[in-house]
């Protein structure tokens, strides 16, 4: 995961100048502006990763799918085949 630079201590003074909040109010913004910004971020390469992860899981599946679709129609035709005319 990625982090993001962040300077609290230039972000509460710019607060303070000027949005004229208290220095309590913009050291309470600036730190839960920290915590936003240093949560779980995901890079591009993470996503990517994810992605190829989710794909080969679906053509999994989907190949799955296709074998037990082929059998269940061959056992059908099998069948139809033994049963008496």
């Amino acid at each position: 995961m990625a982090a993001v630079a962040f300077d609290t201590l230039k972000f509460a003074r710019t607060l303070r100048e000027k949005a004229k909040l208290s220095p309590e109010q913009a050291e309470g913004l600036a730190d839960a502006m920290a915590e936003a910004l240093q949560g779980d971020l995901v890079t591009k390469a993470d996503l990517r990763a994810g992605l190829a992860d989710t794909r080969s899981e679906i053509v999994r599946w989907v190949g799955g799918l296709i074998g037990f679709q082929t059998l269940a129609v061959i056992g059908a035709v099998v069948a139809l085949a033994r049963a008496p005319h």
